[in-house]
C-alpha cells in the first residue's frame, strides 16, 4: 500500500492494517520453514509494509505530544 493511502485512514484503520501484516509476516515465516514459501520477495514486502505503517503511527504520536 502506499504512504498517502496509509496516511488518509485513521489510527484505528492503521492499527487493523498494522495486525493483518504482522499476521501475514508470521504466516510466510512458517512458509519460509517448510519451504513452501513461493515468492520470499514478499517478505520484504510485508517488513516494509509494517515500517510504513509503524513510522506514520509513530509520527502521529510524536505530532499529539507537542500539541498537548
Amino acid at each position: 500500500m502506499k504512504v498517502q493511502e496509509l496516511r488518509e485512514k485513521d489510527d484505528a484503520a492503521l492499527r487493523k492494517e498494522l495486525s493483518e501484516l504482522h499476521q501475514e509476516a508470521f504466516k510466510l515465516r512458517m512458509q519460509r520453514g517448510t519451504g513452501q514459501l513461493g515468492r520470499p520477495s514478499e517478505i520484504k514486502r510485508v517488513r516494509r509494509g509494517i515500517a510504513r505503517v509503524m513510522t506514520i503511527l509513530g509520527e502521529r504520536e510524536h505530532a499529539a505530544g507537542k500539541q498537548g
